[in-house]
């Protein structure tokens, strides 16, 4: 039976309805996904922090480079470190010195006392060791270039997408512990709070009054200054 032209264009109207259907469907067969994040996700586990710095007696304190390194560890500590800060010093008679000088040092930085575990190891060196658990973000490698970037029929993404830019938001987070699990807010500020109320209740405005210097002004430079 010859096929009329009525059904050409039927089955012709057919294979375009599933030609369409193919292209506006993604067909994510396997692991990868459309999202770059499940695809490469962010690991955070954590990371031990240790800072090992010389020391010759309460009084000599520590020298200006390894002050300097105790400074900015403890810095790093107060910003990112997770739990206690411990302070291990060598063995030995002098070893009270030791921990004395380092817990009153770290209690100056307005670290809590129940915070800084002290004690004692055996240090051929002589060096106190300070440390502290962190937390550090990665990613998986790049460079999957394994699929066929110029035949695409399943409509998936490439198994590379995205992941530079997670590599990027690994390395550039303030704060991994961040990606597990939001911050708390902190409390508002009362005293705003109730200017604020007062302003309100008084018929004032409520916003913050700003000085004559500054101006949310957007520059004119180079613009038009005819009629």
């Amino acid at each position: 039976m010859t096929p009329t032209m009525k059904d050409v264009l039927r089955a012709a109207s057919l294979l375009a309805v599933l030609a369409a259907g193919s292209c506006a469907s993604p067909n994510n067969t396997g692991n990868l996904m459309d999202d770059p994040s499940a695809n490469h996700p962010i690991e955070v586990a954590p990371s031990f922090h240790t800072l090992r710095v010389g020391f010759s007696g309460s009084d000599a304190g520590l020298m200006p480079d390894d002050s300097a390194k105790f400074d900015a560890f403890v810095a790093d500590y107060i910003q990112h470190g997770n739990g206690a800060i411990s302070v291990s010093a060598p063995a030995g008679r002098d070893s009270s010195v030791a921990i004395e000088y380092f817990g009153e040092r770290l209690a100056a930085y307005g670290i809590p006392r129940e915070k800084i575990l002290v004690g004692t190891k055996d240090s051929p060196d002589g060096k106190v060791e300070i440390g502290f658990i962190g937390y550090q973000a990665s990613a998986n490698g790049c460079g999957d270039w394994s699929a066929d970037l110029s035949f695409t029929l399943d409509n998936q993404v490439s198994p590379n997408l995205g992941c530079a830019v997670q590599h990027n938001i690994a390395a550039q987070v303030a704060d991994p512990r961040d990606l597990m699990t939001p911050r708390t807010m902190s409390a508002g500020d009362a005293a705003r709070r109730a200017t604020v109320y007062s302003n309100y209740r008084d018929g004032k405005p409520t916003g913050a009054t700003h000085s004559t210097e500054q101006s949310g002004a957007v520059s004119d430079v180079g613009g038009s200054t005819g009629p």
